[in-house]
């Protein structure tokens, strides 16, 4: 291959090591993880057909019937939330906290029996979004992704240089499978590499509009709403966020940061006593609520989250497949009056964007065929990072870790020094991590090098 003319090529090699070698463990998990969430409509219809599925009958049971039932069935339990059917075939579910448990319990809308219920927190598509999003351990496992997502961009931004075509298509832009060993594995590593980066990409920068940190400050600086929508709504300290888990979805991501509204004059009256909120007692049936929902044209799909306390609301949320049909909708608890009603049309055009791609991201946008490209993304991951440990292994010295010589006479690039720079700063973790990397290679692992080298020679 011919060499660039800046010979910025041997330190692009080992920042492109670095970064393959934290990422590829985060990547092969997220690929793994990320393909059992992609088909959850299938495998839910497969794992839990009579959960899920009944006959489609002619009368429906009241929603608040279908609440009484579930209360009997756990007097001891609070109902947190209620999932309407999305069609005549399918069951009525409620979200049910019992004994420190998270439950689904599903019931059959036509008759009211109980048809069962599942761990909403163990069941595998919940294991596989908590593992996808946080590693199931918090916050810690959440800095982690972000961190492996922001490298897998520094890899990405690397590995388009390292692989470039520079005169020699082969091996770039198409593998040579008559070659064997080593080479083919490079050929694979690179092709898939230069052809997918830019699917990549999109799919780390989707992803990490769902971190804590990360995410959570680009979300402060997009998802703003007009504040004249809330100004005549009794407005709480919590945020829609706090609807959301790292197993369940209720609201949109551009409403995360919006504030919740309190109910009507009695929020009133405890906001200006600071008196503490003690528990809900709302006047409005649960059925009214799903009514506001039909006559408000909100899509099959939606949940109906109930209030916690004497000002919480119910809150009707749509995080729909096709973001054009998000809906979120907060309901005063004793008059039924719509404090909020925010749809796609209210969002900002970065969020807009943003919902867009998270649902691209998910492989739910386009049906059957976002999941099938999702799922090609998903298996040129897993190409990418086997391909590279492979060659790694490969050429690496008996015995040795086998990074990329550190050259000192090498120029300074300006254009690769502003893009660095601007990875930096764009992803504050990936800047913090840049520094401790480059502190550990100069100090620690450069000198490690030169005393093997030392001890090479000398024996």
């Amino acid at each position: 291959m011919k060499q660039p003319k800046v010979n910025f090529y041997n330190l692009a090699w080992r920042w492109h090591f670095y970064a393959g070698l934290f990422v590829a463990p985060f990547m092969v998990m997220l690929a793994l993880t990320g393909t059992i969430y992609l088909f959850k409509p299938q495998l839910d219809s497969l794992m839990y057909s009579s959960l899920l599925n009944v006959p489609a009958g002619h009368h429906t049971v009241p929603a608040d019937d279908l609440l009484k039932r579930v209360e009997d069935a756990y007097p001891q339990a609070t109902i947190k939330q209620y999932l309407p059917p999305v069609s005549a075939e399918r069951s009525a579910q409620f979200v049910v906290l019992n004994g420190g448990n998270e439950l689904n319990v599903f019931v059959d809308p036509y008759h009211g029996d109980i048809l069962g219920e599942q761990d909403a927190k163990k069941n595998l598509q919940a294991i596989a979004r908590a593992i996808h999003g946080e590693l199931m351990i918090g916050t810690v496992g959440d800095r982690l992704i972000e961190l492996a997502a922001g490298w897998g961009v520094v890899l990405v931004v690397s590995g388009i240089f390292l692989w470039w075509p520079r005169g020699q298509a082969a091996g770039i832009l198409w593998p040579r499978l008559n070659s064997r060993g080593r080479i083919l594995w490079r050929d694979l590593h690179a092709v898939t590499g230069f052809w997918g980066a830019s699917l990549l990409l999109v799919m780390l920068l989707s992803g990490m509009t769902w971190t804590g940190f990360w995410g959570k400050q680009y979300a402060e600086v997009w998802n703003v709403f007009p504040a004249a929508m809330w100004d005549d709504v009794p407005k709480s300290d919590v945020e829609a966020r706090s609807l959301n888990t790292s197993t369940r979805q209720t609201v949109p991501w551009a409403m995360e940061n919006t504030p919740m509204p309190m109910s009507g004059d009695h929020a009133e009256h405890m906001a200006h006593d600071g008196a503490a909120a003690g528990l809900a007692s709302p006047t409005m049936r649960l059925q009214d609520v799903q009514n506001i929902a039909k006559e408000r044209k909100v899509e099959p799909g939606y949940s109906i989250t109930l209030p916690t306390n004497a000002t919480g609301v119910f809150t009707i949320a749509l995080f729909a497949d096709d973001p054009r049909n998000d809906a979120t909708l907060h309901i005063d608890q004793y008059t039924g009056k719509v404090l909020a009603d925010v749809r796609f049309e209210q969002y900002g055009s970065v969020a807009r964007a943003t919902e867009i791609g998270v649902m691209l991201h998910e492989g739910k946008m386009f049906g059957a065929f976002n999941q099938i490209v999702v799922l090609l993304i998903c298996l040129m991951i897993l190409l990418s990072a086997v391909s590279g440990v492979v060659i790694w292994w490969k050429r690496r010295p008996q015995g040795k870790l086998g990074v990329p010589p550190l050259r000192h006479d090498l120029p300074k690039w300006k254009t690769a020094m502003v893009i660095m720079f601007a990875l930096a700063l764009a992803f504050p973790l990936v800047g913090a991590s840049l520094v401790a990397v480059w502190v550990l290679d100069r100090v620690l692992l450069s000198r490690f090098a030169r005393q093997t080298e030392s001890a090479s020679s000398s024996s």
